[in-house]
């Protein structure tokens, strides 16, 4: 039998059935431990129904509202682990290093094949940025790490995902780390996938953990066609405009749920049935890891705000009070959804009640009809011998005593259901 993972992204999906085999479950370490993703991944790959794309194993088919362990399970070393010590999902694969420097008066985006190239910009004057897509290599990793001198308990914070988001500053530099969503209109989920800071005088160093989504090309085009205020700014304003992509980037993961939820309430009043139930048990957990992404990133944002010292100007103070603004609208939205969803849930009972409730009424309402019917065809089932007494069911000899029989019972089921429709017990009926 498939895993059936309930969500979203490789370290947040999780439940195998209970009837597997023995050998084909999760290895004993929990999620986000490379040896336990690899081993599922493989499993999975061997199977029907499980797709492999950008580099995440989602099985969308099969999905049921048992599955279990769905939460943002954090990552963790095993005990006795080194401090340090680098842990990724495909140790074969490459980053895309993708660098962007400008000044206010040019340009200039570049795909890297290798960390080095990056050194000789981020000792240059104009804004650097360098944008690594996906995590890679140990090797690639830990040269990049050397490059920006991070140290390696920072280093293994951005690359054993996935992490607390949290603000920390880190000699000369700021770190970040955060997370990011995006919607995947496809499969109705989103993708959560972790992104980190790293932000120093002149440069600004994003690592995301998955190469294919990000929210950030609104924020690339506004540098390369000098758009607003980014270019003359510095690379404390740049950090600011990707946490704000990031931020902003709730808004359509959450109208898409409005939206469900909007369908799932016609569904629920019109036709409830089994999977209306699954749809709104998997909608109440989904916004539920949503709730739990945005509470973290409005703590983040306020740490940010207390504590991010002299790397990020005074000035931008105030645009990171908006970005919190919006955090904090964000959760306002998320907890009126989660409200929603549990009274979904409680007019799906309803509306399944009062469905068996009509079921029960029209069951009723025709054994009442024909109660007294069945009474007179008892009494004159009786074998009683009619020589024996003229007392002993003279009707029986009658020469319209049948048909006398049916009209009697035709008028009993007449006048109950003549009755019935006075009372107004019909009105729902048709």
């Amino acid at each position: 039998m498939l895993p059936k993972p309930y969500l979203f992204h490789l370290e947040e999906a999780l439940a195998l059935s209970n009837s597997q085999s023995p050998g084909q479950g999760l290895l004993p370490d929990r999620l986000g431990q490379a040896k336990g993703l690899n081993q599922w991944r493989v499993q999975c790959l061997q199977r029907p129904g499980v797709i492999e794309k950008r580099g995440l194993t989602l099985a969308m088919d099969n999905l049921t509202a048992d599955d279990s362990n769905t939460g943002l399970d954090y990552f963790y070393d095993s005990p006795g682990t080194i401090p340090g010590v680098l842990s990724v999902s495909s140790p074969n694969a490459s980053s895309h290093l993708v660098l962007i420097d400008y000044t206010e008066t040019t340009a200039m985006r570049t795909r890297l094949t290798n960390p080095e190239e990056c050194e000789s910009y981020l000792e240059s004057e104009s804004v650097s940025w360098l944008d690594v897509q996906g995590l890679g290599n140990v090797d690639g990793l830990h040269r990049l790490g050397d490059i920006f001198h991070l140290h390696p308990l920072v280093l293994e914070d951005i690359v054993n995902v996935p992490q607390r988001p949290k603000v920390e500053i880190q000699g000369d530099r700021l770190i970040i780390i955060t997370r990011m969503v995006v919607f995947v209109p496809a499969y109705k989920r989103f993708i959560s996938e972790q992104i980190s800071f790293v932000l120093g005088d002149r440069y600004l160093l994003t690592v995301q953990e998955e190469p294919a989504h990000d929210c950030f090309e609104p924020i690339r085009s506004r540098i390369q066609l000098c758009k607003g205020a980014i270019r003359r700014m510095g690379a404390d304003y740049l950090a600011y405009a990707l946490i704000d992509a990031i931020v902003d980037g709730f808004f359509p993961v959450l109208e898409a749920y409005g939206e469900r939820l909007e369908d799932l309430e016609d569904e629920v009043v019109l036709h409830p049935n089994q999977k209306t139930l699954r749809e709104i048990y998997r909608l109440k957990r989904e916004i539920s890891i949503l709730r739990r992404l945005i509470w973290l990133q409005r703590e983040t944002l306020a740490s940010l705000l207390r504590n991010h010292g002299d790397f990020i100007s005074q000035d931008l103070d105030i645009y990171l009070r908006d970005c919190y603004d919006h955090a904090v609208q964000l959760l306002d939205i998320v907890e009126s959804y989660k409200e929603a969803c549990a009274g979904l849930m409680n007019i799906y009972l309803s509306a399944v009640s009062n469905r068996m409730n009509e079921v029960m009424k029209t069951l009723t309402v025709i054994s009442t009809i024909f109660i007294p019917m069945s009474f007179v065809a008892g009494i004159y089932g009786m074998n009683f011998n009619t020589e024996s007494s003229p007392l002993n069911m003279p009707e029986l000899n009658w020469r319209w005593g049948y048909l006398s029989v049916w009209l009697v019972m035709a008028a009993i089921a007449l006048g109950m259901v003549y009755f019935f429709w006075r009372r107004g017990w019909f009105r729902n009926f048709f």
